[in-house]
């Protein structure tokens, strides 16, 4: 059967060290996973349950692109995450059973157009205008857990333009991997494909036409992105 239009290709992310493709499901961001980047936002960085917002699957952009600077914001931020990639799905799983779900890990951007976000915050509206538009999602070749085993703690860290902006530890993160795929799980049944961009560290901030961004997880990877003039 033919289709009505032509989708194009599924969007999908390399495996590191060969020619094999992961397709890209679903994206779920967990907002304020890291007590430092809490407090800069303005908010209590106590344990209170997670919240998501998504993306979608064709935001994301392959390592080492160069990419226009997007549309309608004067006010792009930076946010380095580390990113859980789903081999398989599930509903309500059991914090301990947890990593048996992921496949593997990479290291993400999540690229925000803060302007837009924050005038959807004053008038109560949702903002994924803010956070769910093209190109938002850059994302490394995944490491599979088998080779790399579940990062719990380690440096995470971006620098634009060879300045260090943001700086944490993994081991940071308010709701952990297991907890969070465990909690997100009981919203919505997971599925084989998704991913997961688990929070950033404190020291967001903005991003101009011409910006080099080179992030970096310890045992996951490198991540470079650069903004086209």
């Amino acid at each position: 059967m033919k289709h009505v239009i032509d989708f194009g290709p599924i969007p999908a992310l390399p495996v590191a060290g060969g020619s094999d493709l992961f397709p890209v499901g679903r994206i779920y961001c967990v907002g304020r996973n890291y007590a430092e980047h809490a407090r800069e936002m303005g908010h209590d960085p106590d344990r209170e349950p997670p919240f998501f917002f998504m993306k979608p699957a064709n935001a994301i952009v392959p390592n080492g692109a160069t990419i226009p600077f997007p549309q309608a914001t004067q006010d792009l931020h930076h946010e380095i995450e580390l990113v859980v990639a789903l081999g398989k799905g599930g509903a309500n799983i059991a914090v301990e059973k947890a990593l048996d779900h992921v496949w593997g890990y990479g290291v993400g951007l999540d690229m925000t157009r803060r302007d837009l976000q924050g005038e959807a915050k004053k008038m109560g509206r949702p903002w994924e205008m803010g956070k769910s538009f093209d190109n938002s999602a850059p994302c490394t070749a995944l490491l599979p857990a088998s080779r790399i085993g579940h990062p719990a703690k380690g440096a995470i860290c971006l620098k634009v333009n060879g300045a260090i902006k943001q700086k944490g530890d993994l081991s940071e993160m308010i709701w952990n991997v297991p907890e969070t795929i465990a909690y997100l799980s009981g919203l919505v049944t997971l599925q084989p494909g998704d991913l997961i961009y688990s929070g950033t560290p404190a020291g967001v901030g903005p991003v101009q036409p011409g910006d080099k961004l080179e992030g970096h997880v310890d045992g996951v990877g490198d991540l470079t992105i650069t903004y086209a003039k």
